[in-house]
């Protein structure tokens, strides 16, 4: 399988001519979704969700479909009738020959007086794990994780100690975008050094074969 990664949190998996697409956000390229057979959301905040990205991908692709949560499917469903799969945590399904389990249920805490909203998080073929804006650990070994660095909602401790619990084989950094390279160096030592697993970090565009 092979991981390309767009700007900040979205995500491009491709394996046997299909194309899987996790949070083609208003953070990412306008054609971050186009050429996607499968389509996963984990929320509907901006930096994940915007309804032009996900037109132009359905567009460009009649058999392309959606999956996401309820709070994200009520938006988008009457636009593309029938293409939009809602998924809860629990739930496994396969699409364009990729097997799918969804864990979690809740956003974290950005600030205990703004309400939390639902987020949920991707297994892609029992391998690559995105856990949209949570540090969700699924009951399932990871071998590739996708790891939030920096948001409004978390700390470097934080995501340190989530590599550590989640035990992955490696971790790939997302939801970056409002990092500057200035920190970056601090953050790549800091993970790599205490995370206890392989780090990296690739720019927008850069591939890697898992």
């Amino acid at each position: 399988m092979r991981l390309t990664k767009k700007t900040h949190a979205c995500i491009r998996l491709e394996k046997d001519g299909q194309t899987l697409v996790i949070d083609p956000g208003s953070f990412s390229e306008e054609d971050a979704a186009v050429g996607a057979d499968v389509i996963l959301v984990t929320h509907e905040h901006l930096d994940h969700f915007n309804e032009d990205r996900l037109r132009a991908a359905l567009e460009a692709n009649p058999a392309a479909g959606i999956w996401t949560l309820r709070s994200v499917a009520e938006k988008i469903s009457a636009a593309f009738p029938g293409r939009v799969h809602t998924v809860g945590h629990g739930d496994t399904f396969s699409a364009a020959g990729f097997d799918v389990q969804v864990h979690g249920e809740l956003h974290a805490v950005i600030h205990p007086d703004i309400p939390r909203i639902t987020n949920v998080g991707y297994l892609v073929d029992g391998s690559v794990f995105h856990p949209g804006d949570a540090l969700t650990v699924p009951d399932h070994p990871v071998e590739t994780l996708m790891l939030p660095v920096q948001a409004p909602w978390n700390k470097i401790s934080e995501v340190i100690d989530y590599v550590r619990e989640v035990k992955p084989q490696r971790a790939f950094d997302i939801h970056d975008a409002l990092l500057t390279d200035l920190a970056r160096p601090i953050y790549d030592s800091q993970i790599g050094s205490l995370g206890g697993t392989e780090h990296d970090r690739l720019a927008p565009g850069e591939t890697a074969d898992l």
